[in-house]
């Protein structure tokens, strides 16, 4: 669990340091050489259909900023060189709902290290927003920062606090905050306090996330399409109705066919895919760069043996049938395609441990769709899974789907959105992503008309929002700004990674649906040595 925990903090993606012009206008008070504004609170005007409940200020001295200890999350590192900076923290609550918001604006003091942007900073699993290291790195690097708790609390495992009413429904009003309505009320008062605050509107807004902070980002292009003019939504979580039901079939499939493989039975299957697949692109780097042209068939280690804690085990048909159909997706009784499953190479560590289902999957359908916490998601039949997914479609798609590929509104906004996916996710299916880009292009006009203002990298080798042995994105909320303000659409997306000698490895992410082949000649450790291609 603590791995896991690690994975969804790490859905809290680094921060650009991009440089914008300097904001004027702001109301400065001189102190020795340093300007700074005054930390305090100001008035600040409420969303549409919400109410102001109070407005705190705490001032910060920055330097170097250590963090508490917030289990069951990984405590931050610290963060050096962090210039003053004032925290504002504005209490919402909407008429009815019976709810407390919090949504929190960090703002550097000096208004000469303000750049002109906001940056709104996503959650991860079940926590809306981190009040933490996130603000505090954008701030850094001139941001005016904002994140929200949706009026659900702090934590991105439990549930249990806020999901069902005292008579056992579905808090709705707290479900609907947590899947856009508290994104959109951070957005207007995010740059409301930034403008009292300086005396200068926004001039560039961003959104950054990952996991459901990438989800969040879509439900903002897709709701709110005028908040942001660019959007990084990363290894997102969208289709939640349907990946939050998904994520369960491998407890499903065990159970069904009564058939319970160790984890290092089952890596078995993932290395002997690797091993397969790794050269398509051209290299051997123990990479598949491209899981869909890998139709590695599981059948093929039948009577293999595997070493496991010093034990011998001979692979059986029965743990071979059960890893293809994990790896297939899941599927009705008469054999319709629900979703999709990981990719090969993907780690079966998360959502395939023999009666230990993805916490994700298992709150949800606990909680929300069964409304009751007693639940118990790994007896599913291959019957009752079918329901129980289409009954999540049925109640929630509308509430928090985030699947809607009518994104004419964000374009004619001239809005940009950036997307990258990991092709060796282990907790969010990475062909999610592809199945929503192409339901795009089906809708408004293809490709080329789609990359005007929105682009997918898919990164080989690379894990939940980070990790993996692939090399990991340097700078892509960098490549979005230059994207939104100066018009440099982004052709690849740079990545680097350390390699097994200590080398460093480069590459040009390629935009899909193109994929990186090798050209033949060069290192293959450098990004020149490749071209993007169509498969």
């Amino acid at each position: 669990m603590k791995r896991l925990i690690m994975l969804m903090a790490a859905a809290i993606v680094p921060l650009s340091a991009a440089l914008a012009p300097t904001a004027a206008g702001a109301a400065v008070h001189h102190g020795g050489d340093a300007a700074t504004t005054v930390c305090s609170a100001v008035p600040v005007s409420a969303p549409s259909g919400a109410k102001v409940e109070s407005v705190r200020a705490a001032a910060h001295a920055g330097g170097t900023v250590s963090f508490p200890d917030a289990p069951p999350l990984p405590t931050p590192a610290p963060i050096t060189d962090v210039p003053a900076w004032c925290d504002i923290t504005v209490t919402l609550t909407h008429p009815g709902a019976n709810d407390h918001v919090n949504v929190k604006i960090s703002l550097p003091q000096d208004p000469h290290r303000w750049t002109g942007r906001f940056q709104a900073t996503g959650g991860s699993a079940y926590l809306a927003g981190d009040f933490g290291a996130p603000l505090v790195t954008a701030v850094k690097a001139g941001y005016v920062a904002a994140a929200t708790d949706a009026g659900v609390g702090t934590s991105p495992i439990d549930v249990s606090g806020w999901a069902l009413t005292a008579d056992g429904e579905v808090n709705t009003p707290l479900l609907k905050n947590f899947a856009s309505r508290s994104l959109h009320d951070m957005a207007v008062v995010g740059k409301d306090v930034a403008l009292k605050f300086y005396g200068s509107p926004v001039r560039y807004a961003y959104w950054n996330g990952c996991s459901t902070g990438g989800r969040q980002g879509f439900a903002e292009a897709q709701d709110h399409p005028d908040d942001f003019q660019g959007i990084l939504a990363d290894a997102p979580a969208t289709n939640w109705d349907r990946f939050a039901v998904a994520t369960l079939w491998p407890q499903v499939v065990f159970n069904e066919e009564k058939t319970y493989p160790t984890q290092c039975e089952l890596e078995a299957f993932n290395t002997a895919a690797v091993k397969a697949c790794d050269g398509l692109d051209g290299v051997k780097d123990g990479i598949i760069d491209d899981p869909r042209s890998c139709h590695w068939d599981a059948r093929r280690l039948i009577g293999t043996k595997v070493l496991c804690e010093g034990k011998e085990i001979t692979i059986s048909a029965a743990v071979a049938d059960v890893v293809d159909k994990i790896w297939a997706g899941p599927v009705s009784p008469d054999g319709e395609k629900l979703w999709y499953g990981p990719n090969q190479g993907a780690s079966f560590s998360y959502l395939a441990q023999v009666g230990m289902p993805f916490f994700v999957a298992d709150s949800w359908v606990k909680y929300f769709v069964e409304k009751d916490p007693q639940f118990d998601t790994t007896t599913l039949t291959y019957r009752r899974f079918a329901q129980i997914f289409r009954q999540s479609q049925r109640d929630f798609n509308g509430i928090i789907g985030t699947d809607d590929p009518d994104l004419s509104a964000f374009r004619k906004a001239g809005g940009k959105l950036l997307s990258w996916h990991g092709q060796a996710d282990e907790l969010v299916p990475t062909q999610g992503s592809v199945d929503y880009r192409e339901r795009v292009d089906r809708l408004m006009g293809g490709d080329k008309k789609v990359d005007d203002f929105y682009r997918l990298f898919l990164l080989p080798g690379v894990t939940h929002c980070g990790g993996g042995p692939g090399p990991q994105p340097t700078d892509a909320l960098g490549a979005l700004v230059k994207w939104v303000e100066r018009g440099q659409a982004p052709a690849t997306l740079a990545a680097a990674t350390t390699g097994a000698d200590g080398r460093p490895v480069t590459r040009d992410v390629c935009r899909y649906p193109q994929v990186a082949r090798y050209t033949g000649h060069g290192d293959p450790a450098a990004a020149s040595s490749y071209r993007c291609m169509t498969t």
